[in-house]
């Protein structure tokens, strides 16, 4: 089945990975795919060492998108591309029970993932393979194709008193 955890409140990667470690605790294959996010945001760390769960490549050092220049874009574009494109393969070829898309949305609304690719692995995908897909503002074609849909809306948070993203909490 196809899960999204979308909208601008807080929560969305957290609600991943707890339905990732359900599944690998329960002897599941998961393949947990990270877009936007470097090699040290917190969950990385004890993700790695959990059995049953797989974690592709992030890079050690990106900047928030409203911060790169268009080089930077597009370089990482194509390395969203790969790691993406990579993340379709291993998953259909090794028998993975669940791969996690985090921050999917926000790859494609950056104009880093192409969203037709991802509509089309999403609606081909096994129908024994769960899919789950994180970000702000999911495309309605997408949305139409899954089966859980959660939206977190922000009410507070302290981002709005300047507050900087914590780590650890946030990251």
């Amino acid at each position: 089945m196809v899960h999204i955890y979308y909208g601008d409140g807080k929560g969305k990667t957290t609600a991943a990975i707890g339905l990732a470690v359900r599944a690998a605790g329960s002897r599941m294959k998961v393949l947990f795919v990270q877009f936007l996010k470097t090699e040290f945001s917190g969950e990385r760390h004890t993700l790695s060492h959990t059995e049953n769960v797989s974690l592709t490549f992030a890079p050690v050092e990106l900047k928030f998108t409203y911060q790169m220049n268009e080089h930077e874009k597009n370089k990482a574009a194509v390395l969203f591309k790969q790691i993406f494109d990579e993340s379709v393969t291993k998953v259909l070829t090794q028998k993975y029970d669940m791969i996690v898309l985090d921050e999917i949305f926000s790859a494609i609304e950056a104009g880093m993932i192409d969203e037709q690719e991802v509509y089309g692995f999403v609606s081909n995908a096994p129908k024994n393979l769960e899919v789950i897909m994180t970000g702000h503002n999911p495309p309605e074609h997408i949305l139409a194709l899954a089966d859980y849909i959660t939206e977190m809306k922000k009410i507070r948070h302290p981002y709005d008193k300047g507050v900087q993203a914590r780590f650890g909490i946030e990251f």
